[in-house]
């Protein structure tokens, strides 16, 4: 900062070094957090005819379909509860984290008026792309008190685990959402690659069937995919599916820490030059 007669100059410049995002600038600009959200939303169901129950739609579908060739055609098992539930509690966490990462990493190239033009924590864009879905997600998860009541299964203090999982949810979103963001601000051929690699996800994730039936040897390895802890999770949380061997939380929370890390250190990086790239 430099200062000429009255006049003060701020000039800004890339840091170096691995890691430079700095999270008191986060905290600084939460107002520009939750104004971008909400601006998300609103485009998001701007001029549709059935607004916000999309959010329902897109789970409910998804249920149905899995339901007639999952449950009824391939009988893949349920551990003894509804097919319809215990694939419907299971999609909730899996369509918020397929939409948030979509949306996240989307959000840099959206905005890049507002991220060539003024100065602000760029990774704030994907992180608001990220929760404005969490409207969706609470809509569709207050449709899964409808089927408990429908197949009689009673809440429990189990749902109270609800608040760590989403936490975990959020993060794990927030962070592989803005790792894409950077990638896709650099190399635009990755927004092919994503919905691709986002149905191998939906299919190496339990969504369709329970995590039981992978093979005892490939548990561990099977467990480091971030989505497994979190949909056991939901389901054990809200119809009293059996969690499992804690391994599947174990990696679930590592690998989600992993990818945290690897994301902040990359997006930090191509931040630097975010405004050239794009």
């Amino acid at each position: 900062m430099n200062t000429f007669g009255s006049r003060t100059v701020t000039v800004l410049k890339p840091q170096r070094g691995w890691f430079h995002l700095k999270f008191r600038d986060l905290w600084r600009y939460r107002e520009l957090l939750g104004f971008l959200m909400w601006r998300d939303i609103k485009v998001r169901y701007k001029q549709t005819v059935f607004g916000v129950a999309w959010a329902v739609l897109q789970p409910l579908g998804l249920m149905v379909v899995f339901a007639i060739f999952f449950g009824k055609l391939i009988k893949v098992p349920s551990q003894g509860f509804p097919y319809p539930v215990f694939a419907y509690t299971a999609l909730v966490p899996w369509t918020y984290l397929s939409t948030a990462v979509t949306g996240a990493s989307e959000s840099l190239i959206a905005s890049t008026n507002l991220v060539t033009k003024v100065y602000f924590p760029r990774i704030v864009v994907p992180l608001a792309s990220a929760l404005s879905f969490l409207c969706d997600f609470l809509i569709a998860l207050a449709l899964t008190a409808g089927l408990m009541i429908w197949y009689g299964i009673p809440p429990t203090f189990r749902m109270l685990a609800l608040i760590p999982f989403t936490f975990l949810a959020i993060v794990l979103a927030g962070m592989l959402g803005s790792w894409l963001s950077a990638l896709n601000a650099k190399y635009r051929d990755i927004r092919y690659a994503i919905p691709f690699l986002l149905q191998v996800w939906l299919f190496a994730s339990p969504v369709a069937y329970p995590a039981t039936v992978v093979p005892r040897s490939w548990q561990i390895a099977y467990a480091m995919n971030p989505a497994v802890g979190i949909i056991e999770g939901f389901r054990w949380a809200l119809i009293g599916v059996p969690l499992g061997s804690l391994w599947v939380l174990f990696g679930s929370i590592t690998s989600t820490c992993v990818i945290s890390v690897f994301g902040l250190v990359y997006f930090g990086r191509v931040d630097r030059t975010l405004a050239d790239l794009i």
